[in-house]
């Protein structure tokens, strides 16, 4: 048995392990309500063409209020030595670690039928682009600002806007949005194509990605291991929970 410094020590390391897990939830909470009201960034664009996003936001959300209701129970059983609700946290969390490696292994093995995916989003939109079209003033304005602060122009390369209708119908006819120092970024420009953006939006979201690589993977270890050490904790104190007093359990 451990002694009873030792089970200080642990018993308050998990309970700020618990408050660190229900911040985290509601920071993943956020970040779900976020994805789904956000309406004005490349989130948008995909959100607007593609059911998955809307899917993911709710799995999000609900993963983030189940993680805060997880926190505050691990708090009030590392707090309060009862084991029960310490057995119940150790279970959730370890369902947690598991969904979250199986999630980060179908993502990794179904990335290129993702990117193959958000391609097709991407090319769709630019195909039925039209900001006199009062119903979709959100995407077109969503896609615009993409174009604009990123500085890149169709998917590929701004030859994806020839298979757009009224670009294919003019000459030298694209979006206001891919020419550079354009003053208004809404609607059709007459511009020759050496005044476009070279590059293509599909680019420049990889190297966005590829420059925050290396923080989304540290992010991603950190919370493994955090939830690691927590288990570790978890079932440490439970474990040496001697006679278990239910009277310390606070009640409302």
């Amino acid at each position: 048995m451990a002694s009873g410094g030792c089970m200080k020590v642990i018993k308050y390391f998990l309970f700020l392990f618990n408050l660190l897990f229900f911040v985290l939830g509601a920071v993943i909470l956020g970040f779900g309500i976020w994805i789904l009201v956000d309406k004005t960034s490349f989130i948008a664009v995909l959100h607007s063409s593609s059911s998955s996003l809307k899917i993911g936001s709710y799995i999000l959300i609900a993963v983030g209020g189940f993680t805060m209701i997880m926190g505050f129970l691990g708090c009030i059983g590392a707090v309060n030595e009862v084991r029960c609700l310490l057995g119940l946290y150790f279970t959730f969390l370890l369902l947690i670690l598991l969904a979250q490696i199986t999630a980060g292994v179908l993502i990794y093995l179904h990335r290129e039928s993702l990117k193959t995916e958000m391609s097709g989003i991407v090319h769709e939109l630019i195909v039925t682009y039209n900001p006199n079209d009062s119903t979709n003033t959100s995407t077109e304005d969503t896609w615009d600002y993409i174009q604009g602060t990123l500085q890149c122009c169709g998917w590929d390369s701004y030859q994806n806007w020839t298979e757009n209708p009224f670009v294919n119908n003019q000459t030298n006819y694209y979006p206001c949005s891919c020419v550079k120092n354009a003053n208004d970024t809404k609607g059709f420009c007459d511009s020759p194509s050496a005044n476009l953006y070279p590059v293509g939006c599909m680019k420049q979201v990889e190297d966005w990605l590829q420059g925050n690589l290396g923080i989304i993977l540290g992010v991603c270890v950190g919370v493994g291991v955090t939830e690691l050490i927590g288990l570790v904790l978890s079932i440490c104190l439970c474990r040496n929970i001697q006679n278990e007093d239910y009277t310390k359990v606070p009640k409302y």
